[in-house]
């Protein structure tokens, strides 16, 4: 007997377009109508088909493939359109009576295999791995080359040095961010990403030839015009064209993948050192033009994989976007429900942006502006941690330590190796422990392990001036600890909380926004170092970034809302919530804390900031209920 079908729209609030989430009217400040809309619009974008009948799908898709010329495509849209209807659901196409067994055993195996794809969307995967390690490689590379131009160049001048090396970043931040959206209007998804890489693949050639500074200075500059559009442009080529099962892990990919560039960067460092036929200090040559290598591989791939489906259906080409969602699906069935929901979700977003200056909401309407705050301070963050002090500089640290320049190149590539092989766990902790626990736990260790590092520096040598293994291998002790810290915590988190802290209609401008915030404060770390360090010493210079991890937490736990696992809807009510009630509610919950989780006491709960569904968020922004 076949299982009787339920009413799905009025049990399931996913399904029917309710928002179930529930916001404090005394913390929004925001009135009932305007709260209203949003959250009608925010449950359109969860499921922009929740509350049509079956029929009322069936006849929107028989007008539409007429429309966009898909007819002899019909049945299989048709089918599609039901199962995406339900598609909050897992099971919900079980109950599709259009759908035969067949079929319906195909999705069933959609949901027990996750990882079963067709060949082509694991070559684009590929391929998007290809490019983070571009970005990766292009920012270490310079950590040993520097050790040898500087000297060919005679370039003593410490703000000299930091100009040289911060130049794409200060190009990134001014330029080349903000030249995403107009590279991806004009030439798509592909076309981005095989410009960037282009300039990549130039810009190492031109560095290796440099025959002074300042050439070097105007070729490392130009570097930065790739910088920005690759590291916006690569994670959204692969969200677009991934299934919705594996489109969070494939995303995450970007910042493993871009740790494994960053330790092949160090790896050439290694690899060059004693290449010097070309003259005595032409290693730095070598260096650089390997970072030729990676962008020529992905400029050869990126042609041969499709274009972005949802970029297509953005210029009207929706023959071409259901022959590119064919080639990354199994099913056409599948290729017609992924099509077509994310048509109706593109019909939403751009009715919200019209007539709309995006600029002018992104800074006045609270929501958003309390989202980019958020998102400036984990991009902000990133930087002032000092990993990239440690990305860029910790060659010429090794050596100011004592180590050999050999052994310092090779400690060098050893970071490296650590950063990349504890980003790899962050694919599970980022969704499992929350984005807010991560940085609260992370912070004051990073700043720990800065302290740990710069004192060692006070630790003494031996009769000879030389100095004792107890100091040399304290300070790689500490830099290799802080790396570990640093990847499972501010390394994936700034890029995945910017890309789910705005509403989708001002995405765009919100990522543009914090990846040049990103890129401006690199350049800053990139050309203060130097002179921080002469000005400073080393123990002090390491002590300021410190200070900056311990201000990190303080600002996380009183200022930072969680945003993991929430939807679109209780997205709006968080970020609604206004710094001063945030930070006074979490201020008065301290001593709740301390009662709670060290003397370990019997404490009532405390009544929550907001509810969603009736869960409440706790210390680190974890659901209460999830753990204790």
């Amino acid at each position: 007997m076949p299982p009787q079908k339920p009413d799905i729209e009025a049990t399931d609030p996913d399904l029917s377009g309710e928002n179930g989430s529930k916001s404090s009217s005394n913390d929004t400040q925001f009135t009932e109508d305007a709260h209203s809309r949003r959250a009608s619009v925010a449950a359109k974008l969860r499921n922009p088909l929740a509350g049509m009948t079956e029929q009322e799908v069936l006849r929107d898709v028989d007008v539409w493939v007429e429309e966009k010329e898909l007819a002899e495509y019909c049945d299989e849209f048709r089918k599609g359109a039901l199962i995406a209807r339900v598609g909050q659901r897992e099971d919900g196409f079980e109950y599709v009576s259009q759908l035969n067994e067949e079929e319906k055993g195909l999705l069933r195996h959609e949901i027990t295999h996750r990882w079963d794809h067709p060949f082509m969307l694991y070559f684009l995967v590929v391929l998007c791995a290809g490019s983070a390690i571009v970005q990766g490689m292009d920012q270490t590379a310079v950590n040993g080359a520097q050790l040898y131009y500087f000297d060919e160049f005679n370039i003593t001048n410490e703000w000299q040095q930091g100009l040289l090396n911060g130049a794409p970043y200060l190009c990134s931040a001014l330029i080349g961010c903000w030249t995403n959206a107009p590279l991806n209007k004009l030439f798509g998804r592909r076309g981005t990403i095989f410009i960037s890489c282009f300039i990549s693949f130039v810009t190492g050639f031109w560095m290796a030839a440099a025959d002074s500074w300042y050439n070097l200075l105007i070729a490392r500059f130009a570097l930065g015009f790739a910088v920005g559009a690759k590291s916006s442009t690569t994670p959204v080529y692969a969200a677009e064209s991934a299934p919705k099962t594996i489109r969070g892990a494939l995303t995450m990919m970007w910042q493993m993948w871009t740790a494994f560039g960053i330790m092949i960067g160090f790896v050439v460092s290694v690899a060059f050192e004693n290449v010097d036929f070309m003259g005595e200090y032409s290693q730095w040559r070598w260096m650089l033009a390997s970072t030729s290598i990676p962008p020529f591989l992905v400029m050869i791939q990126v042609y041969l994989c499709p274009e972005s489906p949802r970029w297509y259906m953005e210029k009207g080409k929706y023959d071409k976007a259901f022959n590119a969602l064919c080639r990354l699906r199994k099913h056409r069935i599948q290729a017609a429900r992924d099509m077509y929901y994310a048509y109706k979700l593109l019909e939403v977003e751009q009715a919200e942006r019209e007539g709309k200056n995006l600029f002018k909401e992104f800074f006045f309407v609270k929501r958003n502006r309390r989202a980019a705050q958020s998102s400036f301070f984990v991009m902000f963050m990133q930087q002032f941690c000092g990993v990239n002090v440690i990305a860029y500089y910790s060659s010429t640290i090794f050596e100011q330590a004592g180590f050999t320049r050999s052994n310092a190149l090779l400690v060098s590539f050893g970071t490296g190796v650590t950063n990349w092989l504890f980003a790899i766990p962050a694919i599970y902790t980022i969704d499992t422990f929350g984005r807010r626990n991560l940085l609260l736990t992370t912070f004051p260790l990073m700043g720990l392990c800065l302290l740990w590092c710069g004192m060692s520096f006070f630790l003494p040598t031996d009769a000879e001036g030389e100095p004792t293994q107890a100091r040399l291998a304290s300070i790689s002790a500490a830099i290799f600890i802080f790396m570990a810290v640093y990847s499972p915590g501010e390394g994936p988190v700034p890029f995945t909380y910017s890309a789910e802290a705005f509403p989708l209609y001002i995405r765009d401008v919100g990522m543009s926004f914090a990846t040049a915030t990103c890129w401006g404060f690199n350049f800053i770390l990139s050309l203060t170092w130097p002179p921080l360090v002469r000005a400073f010493t080393p123990q002090g210079a390491f002590a300021w970034y410190a200070a900056w991890n311990f201000f990190g937490w303080v600002y996380c736990y009183f200022l930072l809302p969680e945003t993991k696992n929430l939807t679109l809807e209780e997205l709006d009510s968080v970020f609604s919530v206004g710094n001063r009630p945030f930070a006074k509610y979490y201020a008065g919950k301290l001593p709740w804390y301390v009662q709670k989780h060290v003397l370990r006491r019997d404490v009532p709960p405390m009544e929550p900031l907001y509810e969603f569904d009736g869960e409440t968020p706790g210390l680190f922004g974890e659901r209460e209920g999830e753990k204790t």
